[in-house]
């Protein structure tokens, strides 16, 4: 007999208000964005107050420049992670309704296309106001695995990027035909008369390991091992944990189902690499975690 848990009675919205034929809802998901950003501006504030933590004892910014950087964040976020979510993951969708892209409620985020949204964001606001972009990048990956860790409990809440199939009796029940979609035995038990699929809570994985984990270990470095001193070292280790613990999750999480084929209905293999058996964050995680061991090094040799 296999074990699982029941999906939560949790609605995705917080509240909603309703006047006529007008309707705001607050979503879990947008809480956890709005306090992942509103803590790290707050965390990264007080880094810049305190000139011990920084090379030469100099912050990087003053602490009225941090708003311009969240705004900064806050765009690269938003337009990086809708666009890279249509070039890596439904391209075709998005070339035959090129508007679609605009549609960001109905939802689609990539975190890598996030990443480099942030990325070419914040260079512009660094070049704007001539700070070290390198140090600008070690504060905010200091912070990131909050709004990262947020986001995931917030995808567990709205039942989205579940994982494969399991008999492990932490499983979950999730809803939806697609998540009952189960292509062999394992993770299928009855309930009743009707059989249903139990899958791994991949998003709590990654929540403890890219939120809980990853934030504990950047904090303690950059104010207790004098990481931000060394400019690139926090933002490489960012990468590369991030980078780990991403792959490995993987290994358990529903891949998208555009990578699916009949031969393979799980959708496990990567279509771009298949003899290697990659899903598309798998594939994507790789350069990240190159980068961040050569930024280590590179911040290491210059100490």
């Amino acid at each position: 007999m296999i074990l699982a848990i029941p999906f939560p009675d949790i609605s995705p919205e917080l509240f909603a208000i309703e006047i006529g034929d007008f309707r705001f809802a607050l979503r879990w998901y947008a809480l956890a964005y709005i306090a992942g950003l509103v803590a790290g501006w707050w965390l990264i504030v007080r880094a810049v107050k305190r000139p011990a933590l920084w090379p030469a004892d100099t912050p990087p910014m003053r602490p009225e420049q941090v708003e311009g950087l969240l705004t900064a964040v806050v765009l690269g976020v938003i337009l990086g992670g809708r666009i890279g979510y249509a070039l890596f993951y439904s391209p075709g969708g998005y070339l035959s309704d090129p508007l679609s892209i605009l549609r960001i409620w109905e939802g689609g985020m990539s975190f890598h296309g996030g990443l480099i949204g942030v990325a070419v964001a914040v260079s512009f606001f660094c070049r704007r106001n001539g700070v070290p972009p390198l140090q600008v990048a070690d504060a905010m990956s200091m912070v990131v695995a909050i709004g990262i860790g947020l986001g995931r409990v917030a995808n567990f809440i709205n039942a989205e990027l579940w994982g494969r199939p399991t008999d492990m009796p932490w499983g979950v029940i999730f809803p939806g035909d697609a998540a009952q979609a189960c292509p062999g035995p394992e993770g299928m038990l009855l309930q009743g008369l009707d059989a249903v699929c139990a899958r791994h809570p991949s998003q709590l994985y990654e929540a403890l390991l890219e939120g809980l984990l990853m934030g504990s270990v950047l904090l303690w470095l950059a104010w207790r091992r004098g990481w931000l001193k060394r400019p690139g070292a926090l933002t490489g280790m960012f990468f590369v944990i991030y980078g780990l613990s991403r792959f490995a999750v993987e290994f358990v999480r529903q891949p998208d189902a555009q990578f699916a084929s009949p031969g393979n209905p799980t959708g496990f293999a990567l279509q771009f690499a298949p003899s290697v058996g990659l899903t598309m964050g798998q594939l994507l995680t790789l350069p990240m975690i190159l980068l961040g061991l050569w930024l280590i090094s590179r911040a290491r040799r210059a100490a």
